[in-house]
């Protein structure tokens, strides 16, 4: 029996990383996963690194690839967005008050998960 045909019988379970959720002042909740592939990092970090004559915009990529790889679900009233496509495109809508309490609350969750990991 190969490999393949053992993932697919369902008899082993598929691991998932832990979650943790936040929520905000008014109730809305940023569930992130809690691991951080080194090769998520590695993007993360180039992507920071950016171009130096650009350091906002190197910023903003790096905080959007960080949130892309870590957010499962964004529960805003009420409504619940999912799956990277739709959570990256509702923080690119977000209010400016929104976007200030996702990067704090990826700074206090990297700095609990992954603290190697410097949120700007």
């Amino acid at each position: 029996m190969g490999r393949r045909s053992r993932r697919r019988d369902g008899s082993a379970e598929r691991l998932r990383a832990p979650v943790s959720e936040y929520a905000d002042a008014d109730g809305n909740v940023l569930v992130l996963r809690g691991a951080l592939t080194p090769g998520s990092r590695r993007d993360y970090e180039a992507a920071l690194a950016g171009s130096p004559l650009s350091r906002d915009d190197a910023e903003q990529r790096a905080l959007e690839l960080l949130f892309e790889r870590l957010a499962s679900r964004w529960t805003i009233a009420g409504v619940a967005s999912e799956g990277q496509r739709e959570l990256l495109g509702r923080l690119r809508l977000a209010s400016a008050a929104e976007r200030q309490w996702v990067r704090e609350t990826l700074r206090v969750h990297c700095a609990e998960h992954f603290p190697d990991v410097n949120v700007p």
